[in-house]
């Protein structure tokens, strides 16, 4: 009996972890890391500020109020402004019917929707160039009917939706793949229509995840230079972005401008991790909070 008591009452002993390592493997590790974050991330990002204040605030502000410089915000923000709620309405669509229903084709689609994964944003551009073109497929009808879309904003906005319309869909198809149908079943059965359901269980359950992923599609679409470089033309004032006015300042050697520039995009670099991550917390937070409680051990 005494030994059988000394047994239960004998903590268990701790069992070894496998992830446990010695203290010199997980210094070594995290200076790697830390080293390659420091190289390839907070350098770069210091230089960028660091060259666009060296000469004070007065050349900066002066880079940044400049007319093709407001040309070149203003057209970025009306074309991720134009992407991404096309990108949301895109995205919500394709993943609702991947995930809610089974249909002929549903893994050819997802693999469409990796596309632009795969393919380079310069092939993306050229691929609206050989439709749109002078020389493409409609280009003649175009030319014919005075309409504009290859070296102007409407074929500028096609290339960044073309490389911008899997963010939404691929982070809102795993979650509601995970949530299942039964919430959406219920309130049918319920009497509620489509627009219900999708507005009172869907939508609710999957709020977050489009939140993450419009942040990330308007961060790419601000951040194109690929794609729209092959169909913008470069033309200064009218089909310059941020990031190609960003090039043509620094191959003119005006660097204190391309870099006061460039650091609105690192800006936004800077928005989208903050957003990112508060995301993330939330999105763990609200997990976190519907399991349930562990059952205590006796």
């Amino acid at each position: 009996m005494s030994t059988t008591l000394s047994i239960h009452n004998t903590p268990a002993a701790k069992a070894p972890s496998s992830t446990t390592e010695p203290w010199l493997v997980r210094a070594l590790l995290i200076g790697i890391a830390l080293a390659f974050l420091t190289l390839f991330l907070f350098v770069p990002l210091v230089a960028v500020f660091f060259e666009a204040l060296k000469k004070g605030f007065g050349p900066y502000w002066a880079a940044l109020a400049e007319p093709d410089a407001i040309s070149a915000i203003k057209l970025t923000l009306i074309t991720a402004a134009i992407a991404v709620p096309l990108n949301l309405v895109f995205g919500v669509s394709a993943a609702w019917a991947i995930a809610k229903f089974q249909f002929r084709g549903k893994q050819f689609l997802i693999t469409l929707i990796d596309l632009p994964f795969s393919v380079s944003p310069v092939i993306a551009g050229l691929i609206y160039v050989l439709i749109f073109g002078a020389q493409g497929w409609f280009g003649s009808y175009l030319s014919d009917n005075d309409i504009k879309i290859i070296f102007a904003v409407p074929g500028i906005v096609l290339a960044t939706i073309f490389v911008t319309f899997p963010f939404v869909a691929r982070e809102l198809i795993p979650l509601m793949e995970a949530q299942g149908s039964d919430e959406e079943e219920a309130a049918r059965v319920l009497g509620a229509n489509g627009f219900q359901i999708f507005w009172k269980v869907t939508l609710p359950n999957i709020k977050w995840g489009l939140l993450y992923g419009v942040i990330l599609c308007n961060a790419r679409a601000m951040g194109e230079f690929g794609a729209v470089s092959v169909v913008s033309g470069h033309i200064r004032g009218l089909t310059n972005t941020l990031p190609l006015h960003v090039e043509i300042l620094y191959n003119e050697y005006a660097f204190t401008a391309a870099f006061a520039t460039a650091s609105l995009l690192a800006l936004l670099a800077l928005v989208t991790l903050g957003l990112k991550s508060l995301v993330e917390w939330r999105t763990h937070k609200r997990i976190n909070e519907e399991l349930p409680p562990e059952n205590p051990q006796p």
